[in-house]
């Protein structure tokens, strides 16, 4: 079946004003590891926004996603805190500093946890559907769904694109977003197939990891499946290995990642990686192609270190073969170094890796995969965006002198309550939303 002209579009996730090192995330090695310690929001910022430059200079097709308000003070006074947003902060920072920390947390840059997207050439109505994630497996996340559907209609208000509630929060329906989801296709703009992976099926209690939770439930990825109008025949769920969960693989993006015909992950990303292969060739209706990496070359442990498959595997224009974006991380595990250098020259599937210092990210938790978030557009959807997000120079220019501006080049746990801290944030995000052109989003604003 022939498509229309498209392009996977890349929205990467502005780092926010408050990114700070709590270490919140329960099963992420990274984030837990680094807790406590000075984070830069202004280094962080411009190291995202300098990988998304980098793309679009590629050739490739880059947006942004502007971060959320931090501290969120709604949170608070729903937690019983009362007074001023000063007197607010200082309560909370007296009784319960984590609380503080999680709802000042600039977890929103991974947007790759911010919705699933399912494109047009999927779905039942032809049209794009979005579901924000419900996050309802981590506090400092959970807080995160109702600026996210804002911030993503105003983005997307055009009438092919069909916008859903996030699922209902608790265990049953835990959802974290096209973290967990991974589309194949020939070409982005004709029907594909869609992977949903997930570590819980609510049934089989003797396969969930026994260490770290399971973020993702298949009930809740079915129920996303249907609500996008997914046909049966093109949608495969698979289990993740509970082993890889409990060595700090919170996330299907952190040991795998695919792109169009190519999934490139590690030996024990899924429980039943044979029965994964079969059902994707057979929904694809042809073999796709397979590059899975074995613990004698990167053992698991490496493979979450450095964040290899935290990568983006993309189709840049004019090259064949993938390029492979990956954390400056890889090359300092010895291991992971020498498989990228062996893959570059050997694989023709991957024709070229590209490393990029994200360590403030890096640091909390996330790398380039984690900073993204894929949506398939039609060169009509693109051309009649009204929102100023797709990136090109001069956007690139004020986005980085907009954060030069606002931004502290140093934040500690202690600067959090700092009153002066929330306005900047504001004043910070009132600027964005007038530079993006996406009109009132936040809660101060509306």
């Amino acid at each position: 079946m022939p498509g229309i002209k498209a392009w996977e579009v890349n929205f990467d996730g502005i780092v926010g004003p408050t990114h700070n090192y709590a270490g919140l995330s329960f099963g992420n090695v990274a984030s837990s590891s680094h807790g406590g310690q000075s984070s830069s929001p202004r280094q962080a910022a411009l190291q995202g926004l300098g990988k998304a430059w980098a793309l679009t200079q590629m050739g490739l097709k880059q947006g942004i996603i502007p971060p959320q308000e931090r501290p969120h003070i709604p949170t608070l006074r729903n937690l019983g805190f009362s007074g001023s947003e000063t007197e607010v902060l200082g309560q909370v920072a007296k009784e319960s500093p984590q609380l503080l920390a999680a709802t000042s947390s600039a977890s929103c840059m991974w947007v790759a946890n911010a919705a699933t997207i399912s494109p047009f050439a999927d779905t039942r109505d032809g049209k794009t559907h979005m579901t924000p994630a419900n996050l309802s497996s981590m506090f400092h996340r959970s807080i995160e769904p109702s600026t996210t559907s804002r911030v993503l209609q105003a983005m997307f208000n055009q009438d092919s694109f069909v916008h859903h509630a996030p699922l209902p929060a608790g265990p049953s329906f835990s959802d974290e977003g096209a973290a967990n989801h991974t589309r194949f296709c020939n070409k982005y703009g004709e029907p594909g197939v869609a992977l949903f992976v997930y570590g819980d099926d609510l049934v089989d209690k003797e396969a969930v990891p026994k260490k770290f939770p399971a973020r993702q439930t298949l009930p809740a990825c079915k129920a996303i499946a249907r609500s996008h109008g997914l046909s049966h025949e093109k949608v495969v769920y698979a289990r993740q290995n509970p082993a890889a969960i409990d060595a700090g693989v919170f996330h299907n993006d952190v040991i795998a990642v695919g792109n169009q015909g190519l999934l490139f992950h590690h030996e024990l990303a899924f429980a039943k990686r044979d029965e994964v292969y079969s059902q994707l060739d057979a929904a694809m209706g042809r073999a796709l192609d397979y590059i899975e990496v074995p613990s004698t070359k990167v053992s698991l442990s490496d493979a979450v270190r450095s964040y290899l498959f935290n990568s983006q595997l993309l189709s840049v224009p004019g090259k064949s073969g993938a390029t492979l974006i990956v954390p400056g991380e890889c090359e300092e595990v010895a291991a992971v170094h020498e498989y990228l250098q062996w893959l570059e020259s050997e694989s023709a599937l991957i024709n070229e890796v590209c490393y990029f210092n994200l360590r403030q990210s890096m640091n909390n938790g996330g790398g380039p995969a984690c900073l993204r978030l894929r949506v398939v557009m039609s060169e009509d959807q693109i051309a009649n965006t009204a929102s100023r997000i797709l990136l090109d120079e001069a956007l690139y220019s004020e986005l980085r002198t907009w954060v030069e501006r606002n931004y502290r080049d140093s934040l500690a746990a202690a600067d959090l309550q700092d009153p002066a801290l929330l306005s900047e944030c504001r004043t910070a995000l009132d600027e964005l939303t007038q530079l993006l052109k996406i009109g009132s989003v936040y809660d101060f604003q509306l």
